[in-house]
């Protein structure tokens, strides 16, 4: 596990640990759509995702989880953790309901990212002389 100068080793932990926890609650997000559970289907009913719709968003979802999981794949993977959550945000917005959960998950996610990656918000580093 590489660390970048001034990161500390227990946050890098923290950080790798809650990214595998987020990438598992939006894989058992994805499973509770793609096996229909009442309460999901109808909370995204609401929202206008139904059958092929639902699946669609499942399967993004899934697809985002494994992106953003791997090592390799985790930029990509934060982007489209990003943009799905973002929608997400949206469409809660736009219903009139508050976004709490997928914003909520989203803020974790940058958390763990900043913790294991700090490089990631290169452009917030001050440049050394």
């Amino acid at each position: 596990m590489a660390t970048t100068p001034g990161s500390s080793s227990i946050a890098v932990r923290v950080g790798a640990i809650l990214i595998y926890v987020a990438s598992l609650v939006l894989a058992g997000s994805a499973a509770a759509k793609f096996i229909q559970v009442p309460t999901v289907v109808a909370k995204l009913a609401v929202l206008g995702f139904a059958g092929d719709k639902l699946r669609l968003i499942a399967g993004l979802e899934v697809l985002s989880a494994i992106l953003f999981a791997l090592p390799r794949t985790r930029a990509i993977g934060l982007l489209v953790v990003s943009a799905y959550l973002g929608g997400a945000i949206a469409s809660h917005v736009g219903h009139n309901q508050l976004p709490f959960q997928p914003a909520s998950l989203l803020a974790l996610i940058w958390i763990a990212v900043t913790l294991r990656h700090p490089e990631a918000l290169w452009s917030f580093v001050p440049k050394s002389a």
